[in-house]
């Protein structure tokens, strides 16, 4: 394990709402309705409020561009991003346990609004990403035409590709070109 559990799953959920954004070329918005944030909430085992509703969607929504910001940025600029979330929300770090997870760090209410709680838990995420000067474990997509942000959990470092859409269009394209070497 590089990072502490909450800090892996921060990274990999602020990851994910920021590759649902439509940025490449003939891709679409991935959270366009309550059901695909209910998806998001479930899988990535949020707790606290959540409101099911199109109000709550839309500040989740609004959320995305400024993830992705924090987590393409260099280390400099993501100290000061990191700073400025978490002045803004107030967060204040505490210890909490809960459902299946021993120990760990909130620094928000649990009644504070989704997008509020995502926002903290990603920059208490990069709290620990800038201290172990482990920015280079984040990194946009290998995959030419894809602008997906890659969380690099891997001990050797070797992730490159945001999905598993993007590893395996790569891994056919290349087995192809090796097939049409040999031919040759």
């Amino acid at each position: 394990m590089v990072f502490t559990h909450d800090t892996e799953v921060g990274l990999q959920a602020a990851a994910a709402l920021a590759n649902t954004l439509a940025l490449s070329p003939g891709s679409v918005d991935e959270l366009a309705t309550v059901a695909a944030l209910d998806e998001l909430f479930v899988t990535y085992d949020y707790t606290g409020r959540h409101d099911r509703d199109r109000a709550e969607l839309d500040e989740v929504r609004a959320l995305r561009v400024r993830l992705r910001d924090l987590l393409t940025a260099e280390r400099d600029e993501a100290v000061r991003l990191t700073n400025e979330m978490l002045a803004e929300h107030r967060a204040t770090p505490q210890l909490v346990r809960h459902t299946s997870y021993d120990w760990h760090i909130h620094a928000t209410e649990p009644d504070a609004p989704l997008a509020t709680r995502i926002a903290v838990e990603t920059a208490m995420a990069m709290v620990d990403v800038i201290r172990a000067d482990e920015l280079s474990r984040l990194s946009i997509c290998a995959d030419e035409g894809c602008e997906g942000v890659v969380v690099d959990l891997s001990r050797n470092r070797s992730k490159r590709y945001c999905s598993p859409t993007c590893t395996n269009r790569n891994a056919v394209a290349a087995y192809r070109e090796r097939q049409a070497a040999s031919t040759k």
